[in-house]
Formats: C-alpha cells, sequence, structure tokens
C-alpha cells in the first residue's frame, strides 16, 4: 500500500493530536498511527488538569497560557467538557501558607498570574467551609480540568469527521526513513513525520534518543468516592505541590516548605507524593501521585504509598473516601529540559515530553512545531 500525505504522525496521544489540529487546519493531509485500538498512555492516565499557575515564568508559561486558548478551542469545536473555573492550593501549614504569599505579592504580579488568595472568611464561603481546615487557599483562574478519557475520544472524533485527518489504530509503525513510513498497514509516504511516542525510546529512533538517556516516571494513581457529596467543581493541589512546579519551587519561600517535608514527611519526599485530585463528570475523584524513575516502569505498585495517597486525600477533603480503581499512570522524563524536538532526518522529527505537564502545554508547543516545519511562524 503507498499513501501519500503531507504529515504522518505516529502516536495518538495529546501531542499526536494536537500536531494533526495543528497541520489539518492549515488544511494540509495529516495521517495519524496509534499501536492501540484507543491511546492507552500517559494522555488518559493523567489527571486531566491543563495548569497555567504552576508552570514556571517564560517558555513554560506561554505555552501554557496559548495551550489554555487551544483547548477552549478545542471545547466548542469538539463537545468534550472543559471545566474552566480554576484550581485551589491549599496551604496545610504556615510555611505553605507564606509560600503562597510570596508568589502573590511577587512573582504572581510580575508576571501576570491571575490568582487569588482566599483567607478567612473567603475558606468559610469555600464549598461551605469544607475547607475550613486549610490556612489559605491559591485560586488559579486560568487553570482547567477536563476527563481524559472522554476528551481524547471526543478529539479524535472531531480531527476525523471535520478536519479529514486519516486514523489507523490497531497499527503499528516498525520504522521510519525521511519520506516514509513502514508499518503493519503498510507503507506510507509523506513530506513530514512526527514521533510523538510517549515514553518508548526502543521502536522507533532508538539510536538518537539514546544520546539523551532518557528515564520513564512511574505513577501509582486512585479513582475514588467521597463519602460526601462534595460536588466538586475544581481541581485541588496541596502545599506540597509547590516544591514540583516550577512557579514556586525557586522562590526562598519554599526552602521552609522542602525542609518541613523532609523533617517530618520523609517518606513523601522519597516517593515523589505530592496531592493532586480532579473530579470526574461522575462525581468521582481522580487521585494521586507518586513518582518512580528508571530506565523501565516496574510493573508493581506499592500499598503503603497508595495508602499515603489516600490518607493525603482524606485530610485534603475533610471526608473519607472509597477506592474503586488502582492504575499506573507512566510518562517520559527527565530529559534536556521539559520538552524536546528533535530533528532526526530530514522530513523526520520526534515530539518529546519530558515532565508531566503535556496536557498542560502540548497544544502550543504542537502549533509551534507546525508553524516552523511549514514556515509560516
Amino acid at each position: 500500500m503507498t499513501q501519500h500525505s503531507d504529515l504522518l504522525i505516529i502516536g495518538a496521544g495529546i501531542l499526536g493530536l494536537s500536531h494533526a489540529y495543528a497541520a489539518a487546519r492549515r488544511g494540509l493531509k495529516v495521517k495519524v498511527f496509534e499501536r492501540s485500538a484507543t491511546p492507552l498512555g500517559a494522555s488518559v492516565r493523567n489527571f486531566g488538569q491543563a495548569l497555567v499557575t504552576g508552570q514556571p515564568p517564560g517558555l513554560m508559561l506561554d505555552l501554557a497560557r496559548e495551550s489554555r486558548d487551544i483547548w477552549g478551542r478545542w471545547s466548542e469545536l469538539a463537545g468534550l467538557q472543559l471545566k474552566r473555573n480554576g484550581s485551589y492550593l491549599f496551604a496545610r501549614t504556615e510555611a505553605e501558607e507564606h509560600l503562597l504569599e510570596a508568589f502573590c505579592a511577587g512573582r504572581a504580579e510580575a508576571y501576570g498570574y491571575r490568582v487569588n488568595l482566599l483567607r478567612g472568611a473567603a475558606m468559610q464561603d469555600l464549598y461551605g467551609g469544607q475547607f475550613r481546615h486549610h490556612r489559605a487557599a491559591l485560586h488559579g483562574l486560568d487553570d482547567q480540568q477536563l476527563y481524559s478519557r472522554e476528551a481524547l475520544p471526543a478529539l479524535i472524533n472531531y480531527l476525523r469527521s471535520e478536519l479529514k485527518v486519516e486514523f489507523h489504530f490497531s497499527t503499528l509503525v516498525r520504522d521510519v526513513e525521511p519520506g516514509q513510513l513502514h508499518s503493519t498497514a503498510g507503507t506510507f509516504h509523506g513530506k513530514q513525520i512526527i514521533v510523538c511516542s510517549g515514553h518508548d525510546y526502543q521502536t522507533l529512533l532508538a539510536g538518537q534518543l539514546a544520546e539523551f538517556d532518557l528515564q520513564i516516571c512511574r505513577l501509582q494513581m486512585l479513582r475514588a468516592r467521597p463519602r460526601l457529596d462534595l460536588n466538586l467543581q475544581h481541581a485541588l493541589l496541596t502545599g506540597l505541590s509547590c516544591v514540583h512546579y516550577g512557579a514556586f519551587a525557586d522562590l526562598p519561600e519554599a526552602a521552609p516548605v522542602q525542609a518541613q517535608i523532609l523533617r517530618e514527611s520523609p517518606h513523601l519526599h522519597e516517593n515523589g507524593i505530592h496531592l493532586l485530585i480532579s473530579p470526574t463528570p461522575y462525581g468521582e475523584l481522580i487521585i494521586g501521585d507518586s513518582h518512580h524513575y528508571g530506565s523501565d516502569p516496574s510493573p508493581f505498585n506499592g500499598e503503603q504509598v497508595d495508602n499515603w495517597m489516600i490518607e493525603l486525600a482524606q485530610q485534603t477533603l475533610g471526608c473519607e473516601i472509597q477506592v474503586v480503581e488502582r492504575w499506573q499512570g507512566v510518562y517520559g522524563s527527565r530529559g534536556p529540559g521539559p520538552f524536546s524536538f528533535l530533528r532526526a532526518a530530514p522530513g523526520v522529527n520526534a515530539a518529546l515530553m519530558h515532565t508531566g505537564v503535556g496536557m498542560s502545554v502540548g497544544p502550543a508547543m504542537a502549533e509551534r512545531n507546525i508553524a516552523e516545519l511549514w514556515g509560516d511562524g
């Protein structure tokens, strides 16, 4: 089989779909190849949090803001559910509260983060006082939240039906070379090829990727029902996230937060646990996560890690939860920067995320990559 296209994309996760959208809306003929019958990687195993507030000033913040607009466009075009009312990051300790104060007074003002710091009466009013046991809450107004398991299929359907992107699911791409790829569905020809295969560093372009010495991050994740009807409509984080996200982690006030974690809860640091909670459209909560790094993700979860996350979630929510599902998240990590766009050969490229924020910045990354490849940016 010989098929000619402008762009061939390997991988139907958020990076692959974002590149497909950016190209197809320019009128280019696009084909997407995915080895499984539906996306099963990082893009559907995550929290569905598209965060602006947590991104550090500079390129990542710019990409998150641009991606926010793209998600809004997709919500209208593809009919996917998107909560645009922001997130709440709770300060549980005095050190965490001081860090949020410093962020609001300094970096937020300097770089235009749209945030509000809730304390006192405002905390009492938040969800009827359900979270009044926290010292403060940072409301990130630009943060968004979606249900990845439904959002990606909705985006795929839109790309296929409206932008005429051709999808080849259950199709393994064995090799790529300038101008063509070889797959279980045949050989396809295209002007440009972009490999968006997530954390798979061994199937395609293995030699070039080996030079990066990339690692894989494995995360333990849960889906649970709260014992109370919280009617939660926002993504939730805690001050634990402040030592992980670049918007906060390099501020002087972050050092006491990290010191307190190491002193009082070293197991959280050792297992990379910082609590994230996302509501689903069905009243359940996606809860996590832990972070363990290596060249190959272990298939074995630690029950104690889950128990620590459940304990944190119950403390944060102020109610008990019932776990209904457990799984492993996984994404590529620890590269030369937060992401890479590798020019492997003439017309052969690889788009790689080296952090877990592909949902937050991936759509805008793809727009820039396609603009550069086609000379309009």
